[in-house]
């Protein structure tokens, strides 16, 4: 996988703070030229190694909460398997997994009358698939967009908070009323490139560019959509990434899942209707990182009576983007359609 330096790293850890910050601030707040930050950006993102993308909300990327499906293949077909779940249109991350599983993804359906067909017929029925399990996520304490690398100091982040308070904090509005033409139209656009400007949007889509502004500011205080950096953990130094599906007291799930959400290798913490109460997805730098959170951090959680830890060894899909050795493809959900 490309290596990325350190000039790399602070750029992708200041999008991760700011994503639709203006190359000048990104600049100004690392220390470069805005004509370095932008051809750094430039190549990462030509190169297929990064994208800033807009991540729906639950409401409008679907029918229902998304669910965590859990497979075990027949041997040797584990990533015969992934592919074909990746090629489903309802499945928004698909990896290959070492452990109690083969295959972990998750999926949400677009209307909730698919959900009988998707999830008791299609994934079954798929070749080299020998049994599966799916869990219906109730919430979610963190998504992988709140996820931030260590690298900034503090005023740093406090010059890039700044403008994301700007441009509005997500959930500050309230997310009632269906949507319109245009805000769905807007909706496609930041789900491919949440950096687009009001100016860039308004040409796109042959509005005035106040009117234009306006939605886009709308739709990003509501949390209908939030920008994130799509990169690959390993990318970023973090080459162990697992799926930790707990068995958790009832009377212990929202406090065990609150807790985890607060943890630095939180990607992506659920609490579900299923086996595993609450998931949590995470990312570590090694073996030594993973030991210390379940003999450690996880041990000294109170309710929580069983655990088994799926390591992923492929990502095939992350938030409907496809990618291969570490390398993203297109954008393929459409906005009717977060993980």
């Amino acid at each position: 996988m490309t290596a990325l330096d350190d000039d790399d790293l602070d750029l992708v850890a200041a999008l991760q703070h700011a994503p639709r910050a203006p190359l000048s601030l990104l600049a100004e707040v690392l220390g470069v030229s805005a004509s370095t930050a932008g051809r750094r950006l430039a190549r990462l993102e030509s190169d297929r190694l990064l994208r800033v993308i807009g991540q729906l909300d639950w409401s409008v990327s679907g029918e229902g909460h998304p669910w965590h499906v859990w497979v075990t293949a027949e041997p040797g077909r584990a990533p015969e398997v992934a592919r074909r779940l990746a090629d489903l249109p309802e499945t928004s991350h698909v990896a290959v997994t070492a452990g109690q599983w083969d295959v972990y993804c998750s999926v949400q359906p677009s209307r909730r009358d698919r959900t009988t067909e998707l999830l008791g017929r299609t994934v079954p029925a798929l070749p080299g698939v020998r049994s599966a399990r799916s869990d219906l996520i109730l919430s979610a304490g963190t998504k992988s967009d709140s996820w931030r690398l260590p690298r900034l100091s503090e005023d740093q982040v406090r010059r890039l908070a700044r403008h994301t308070a700007q441009e509005g904090t997500p959930g500050s509005a309230p997310r009632t009323g269906a949507l319109t033409e245009d805000e769905l139209r807007i909706l496609r656009l930041l789900a491919a490139d949440a950096r687009m400007t009001a100016a860039q949007v308004a040409r796109e889509l042959g509005i005035g560019q106040s009117t234009a502004y306006r939605l886009t500011q709308s739709l990003l205080q509501r949390g209908l959509v939030r920008p994130r950096v799509e990169i690959e953990p390993g990318l970023l130094g973090y080459a162990l990434e697992v799926a930790i599906g707990l068995t958790v007291a009832p009377s212990a799930m929202r406090e065990v899942a609150d807790t985890l959400a607060r943890h630095p290798s939180a990607r992506y913490v659920t609490t579900t209707a299923g086996t595993s109460c609450v998931v949590h997805v995470a990312v570590f730098r090694d073996e030594e990182g993973l030991t210390a959170f379940l003999t450690r951090d996880l041990a000294d959680l109170p309710g929580v009576t069983s655990f088994d830890v799926s390591v992923v060894l492929d990502a095939l899909r992350r938030h409907w983007l496809d990618r291969e050795d570490g390398r993203l493809a297109g954008l393929e959900k459409p906005t009717n359609g977060d993980a």
